[in-house]
């Protein structure tokens, strides 16, 4: 089980969640305030936080920035919002999940549960033989979360890595957008547009367009691969 922070200032529903929770046998902990939650993730392990944005005294947004500075403890986006520019924003900033208010109590459960494992299996890999992918001068290491192209190491957000890395472990595939939301963002359905927007980004990093693209190919309508420039 998990030892969870609820972030919510809304008594009703920081209510409800600290008992769905408890009766799922996590060791729960809650806050109303961003800085309470700084307080407690400074001085109390935690293995995952569940983050609403409309804080009264700090927007979740920059509370989510400062968590990142403090602690790398999986952290679960829960608002009211919806807005698809800022949900990419705040993946690019930490995130490691966003659900929308409403949400079931099963849908955050399986959300929690897909958060956990993915951070149990790389505290578990931590110190095993690193194993770095080599596509053309792309140099990626997965346990140390480093890339490089042609010695130059690579200045990657943390989706921005895991989507090369993804891709790189399967060079000259073409991987469908459905396996790449499933994969790299965990989640069944999607809008293209995420996907399309880190693919921009990362053509950038690695100084290429999708006009004149190197290692990053589109297939329209089929999906992604990653190749070494011919």
């Amino acid at each position: 089980m998990a030892r969870v922070l609820v972030v919510e200032d809304d008594q009703f529903v920081r209510s409800a969640l600290i008992r769905h929770l408890t009766e799922a046998a996590h060791t729960v902990r809650s806050v109303g305030t961003a800085l309470e939650a700084l307080r407690e993730v400074a001085h109390v392990g935690f293995d995952v936080v569940i983050l609403d944005l409309g804080l009264p005294d700090l927007d979740g947004g920059e509370a989510l920035k400062m968590l990142r500075g403090i602690t790398d403890v999986p952290v679960i986006i829960a608002t009211a919002r919806d807005d698809e520019a800022e949900i990419v924003r705040l993946l690019n900033d930490g995130a490691d999940d966003y659900l929308t208010k409403p949400f079931s109590v099963e849908h955050l459960s399986a959300r929690m549960t897909a958060v956990l494992r993915r951070s149990r299996a790389a505290a578990a890999g931590a110190d095993a033989p690193s194993r770095v992918i080599r596509v053309g001068g792309l140099s990626i290491d997965p346990l140390r979360r480093q890339a490089e192209l042609d010695g130059v190491t690579l200045d990657l957000t943390r989706r921005e890595f895991d989507l090369l890395a993804f891709l790189a472990g399967r060079p000259g595939v073409v991987v469908p957008r459905k396996e790449l939301l499933a994969e790299v963002w965990q989640q069944s359905y999607g809008d293209d547009q995420t996907i399309d927007v880190h693919l921009s980004w990362l053509r950038r990093k690695l100084g290429e367009t999708a006009a004149r693209p190197r290692y990053l190919h589109t297939l329209r309508g089929v999906g992604v691969k990653l190749e070494p420039p011919r």
